[in-house]
């Protein structure tokens, strides 16, 4: 019996956040999902922290022992212009998958209105289903942890998306410096994913390097998609480097895609904002584990030496 065709059409955004404005942070992505389905994009990824932005330069009025009235404005307006999960934001992006039959993930700030804490936030968003699973960062990085809290086991999920009766594909994400946790990473691969979304701020040219190890290490596609912003698009009052001109650039971007055997379909966009857009084939996943399977039970896992322990069960208290 011939095989069903498993291809797919798969696109990273490469975009920045109007900084403290929920409204035309909408309307830009709305955009960019309108240009993927004329384009009849299958699966769009949008970058770390698009929805309530990412404050490159804020301090928050933060030092050891101190902080300042005006860095807790600061803050409120943060907090402000983060989003519930799930809440009517997800609900609209909800509808807009639906019309644009359109897989969605997308970084978001979100806020937990119980506790007041804001985690950095990966959604899926599913064109039949809606909001089916959100992944929260398990560990920011330096400076964020003063203004995000800590995931936990309890949001590391795979997704399944049925494109059709007979495709489908397994989807997570991780977000920006959690890809540099080994375990984390391999329970993804564990978990079978085969687009290993990576919403990102890190405009470093490294990070090419990254997405190409992990594509290769996990035998999956990896879409990386990524922030651009110049010094001007920050709004006014924000803090900036010193002596710094409107047009110099804080987020280069460096979005892309990446086959399971390390080859860079598309990007890295670098210095712009953009779509990138890809024809990928599912069957190249198997393809590429002739020689090496980096599943539980592949035979370059060795799990007879090697375990994996993750608690997805949450703190238990």
């Amino acid at each position: 019996m011939a095989s069903t065709e498993q291809k797919l059409k798969v696109g990273v955004v490469q975009v920045g956040t109007p900084l403290y404005n929920l409204d035309k942070t909408l309307e830009k992505l709305e955009k960019y999902v309108t240009e993927a389905s004329v384009q009849q994009v299958d699966l769009l990824v949008f970058p770390e922290a698009f929805i309530g932005g990412y404050p490159k330069y804020s301090t928050f009025g933060m030092h050891l022992g101190e902080r300042t009235p005006a860095g807790r404005d600061e803050y409120l307006k943060y907090y402000s212009n983060a989003i519930e999960v799930p809440g009517p934001v997800t609900g609209h992006l909800s509808a807009l998958a639906s019309k644009a039959n359109m897989y969605l993930v997308i970084g978001v700030i979100e806020k937990e209105a119980k506790s007041g804490t804001l985690f950095c936030t990966a959604i899926h968003i599913d064109p039949t289903h809606g909001l089916v699973a959100k992944h929260r960062k398990i560990m920011p990085t330096a400076q964020e942890r003063t203004v995000w809290g800590l995931g936990d086991g309890t949001t590391l999920p795979v997704v399944t998306f049925e494109r059709s009766s007979t495709l489908s594909a397994r989807v997570s994400s991780t977000i920006c410096w959690e890809n540099y946790v080994p375990m984390l990473r391999q329970h993804y691969y564990n978990k079978g994913t085969q687009i290993y979304c990576a919403p990102t701020v890190d405009t470093r040219e490294v990070w090419t390097s990254t997405m190409t190890h992990i594509a290769l290490e996990g035998r999956c596609f990896v879409l990386s998609a990524n922030q651009f912003m110049r010094c001007k698009d920050f709004p006014e009052g924000h803090p900036l480097p010193a002596n710094s001109n409107p047009e110099s650039i804080a987020l280069a971007g460096g979005s892309m895609i990446v086959t399971p055997l390390g080859e860079v379909l598309a990007g890295p966009l670098r210095e712009r904002e953009g779509l990138l857009t890809a024809d990928i084939d599912l069957d190249d996943i198997i393809r590429s584990k002739l020689d090496m399977d980096n599943s539980p039970t592949g035979h370059y896992s060795r799990p007879d030496i090697f375990r994996l322990l993750v608690n997805e069960a949450g703190f238990q208290g």
